[in-house]
């Protein structure tokens, strides 16, 4: 009878999902939003997902040459960062400033940092940080939808036609709740449509690559004060519905604030990372000199996830405390 039992060492449960299948998946799941960017803001959006793209790959590859490290472009992580970088771009950002955001992005958050596993950040909102902190100009210049039907298809920020721009639905609050749920409005690329934003996070979600728990405790902490603020300070109900469609929040909430790297491993972790995202997001928003905060709010929660994961992690049965062992042995 003891023949049938195999002595290994663990994991004793294995997966065949793999890191390439992961970041794979992640990207396949960002198509729809990528294919909204490209209706709304015309081919210069779709030039810059593939620039992007192709930038981090490529930054990722030079520096594990130069560090002589083990390549492991293929297993998609750099990939993955470019394109959601440029989600976080408006459409019309030039080129070469794009290319300096996905360097950073790969070569100090990631690489330097040993790799992936061991950044302390989401590179790519750290990349757009980073962006946003020194060409602030061009991050800051949003075309309104199908601007490029004037003949400004391929346009930088710095060479558009007059009347081509506006302000972000945010900073406007005069947008319709449909244009917001569809995207027909001003932003980045990656938060302007919804719709197409919550088909690949649902999609993630149904095929388990992320858990529910960072997007509901974010999404729901955010709807809970913004309905607050709302009843504090006589604003009408749909505030509360536009605050959840515009800005970046679903973008976050589902596809950067689920990393697996920079986030909580366990269940009570990632709730109470996606509130402070939510906290964050609001406090900026509504309180600071800026009109969205989710970036900075992932972003900060990112250098909270070791004290979150000390905090919630799980205690193996008849283990003893740190404390009460060592004085067992003195």
């Amino acid at each position: 009878m003891a023949s049938l039992f195999t002595v290994s060492p663990s994991p004793h449960v294995r997966s065949g999902m793999t890191t390439q299948k992961i970041m794979l998946l992640v990207v396949l799941a960002l198509v729809p939003a990528i294919v909204a960017a490209t209706v709304f803001f015309g081919p210069r959006a779709l030039l810059l997902v593939v620039f992007c793209a192709t930038v981090s790959v490529f930054t990722e590859l030079v520096c594990q040459k130069l560090m002589q490290k083990q390549v492991t472009v293929s297993d998609g992580s750099a990939l993955l960062t470019g394109v959601l970088l440029a989600l976080n771009l408006p459409a019309t950002l030039p080129l070469w400033q794009a290319a300096i955001g996905c360097i950073f992005a790969v070569a100090v958050v990631k690489q330097l940092f040993g790799g992936l596993g061991c950044n302390f950040a989401n590179p790519a909102i750290t990349g757009r940080v980073f962006l946003l902190l020194s060409c602030g100009e061009s991050m800051t210049t949003w075309v309104k939808p199908f601007y490029y039907q004037d003949g400004n298809m391929f346009a930088s920020s710095g060479s558009l036609a007059d009347g081509v721009t506006g302000a972000t639905p945010l900073a406007s609050g005069d947008a319709n709740l449909l244009d917001l749920f569809l995207g027909n409005v001003g932003g980045s690329l990656g938060e302007t449509s919804a719709l197409a934003l919550l088909i690949g996070g649902i999609f993630l979600l149904v095929i388990g690559v992320i858990s529910w728990h960072t997007p509901v405790s974010y999404l729901g902490g955010l709807a809970v004060l913004e309905l607050c603020y709302v009843l504090a300070t006589g604003g009408e109900m749909t505030d509360v519905l536009y605050a959840l469609l515009s800005g970046g929040v679903i973008l976050g909430a589902f596809f950067m604030a689920t990393d697996y790297v920079t986030t909580p491993m366990t269940g009570a972790g990632k709730l109470i990372f996606g509130l402070g995202c939510a906290i964050l997001t609001f406090v900026i928003r509504e309180f600071a000199n800026m009109p969205e905060g989710c970036s900075f709010s992932i972003l900060l929660m990112n250098l909270l996830t070791p004290y979150i994961d000390r905090f919630t992690m799980t205690k193996p049965l008849g283990a003893k405390p740190v404390e009460k062992e060592a004085k067992g042995n003195g």
